[in-house]
């Protein structure tokens, strides 16, 4: 179960979405979310997805998301950060 002060960390990048197995401290710094990011994809320890020895996430965007306070049936009870490429319109 995912604590009060951790979140799911979820990530775009080479036309693949994926989460992290594990959680990560959701007051991290955006330069360490990236971080741990990128080396769970430089070393391939995401189920799924192919190691990329040459991934870089430095100039991608970190949004974070709160846990909703009262969940609906089916809607998700953590908070989520989203590390994703910056949009064209962004």
């Amino acid at each position: 179960m995912i604590q009060v002060h951790e979140a799911r960390v979820n990530t775009t990048t080479n036309r693949q979405n994926f989460e992290r197995p594990d959680p990560v401290h959701y007051q991290a710094g955006d330069g360490d979310t990236k971080g741990g990011a990128a080396e769970a994809i430089r070393t391939g320890s995401i189920p799924g997805v192919a190691a990329d020895p040459n991934v870089n996430l430095q100039n991608y965007m970190v949004d974070r998301f709160d846990a909703p306070a009262a969940p609906a049936a089916g809607q998700r009870d953590y908070n989520l950060i989203q590390v994703r490429p910056k949009t064209a319109y962004g």
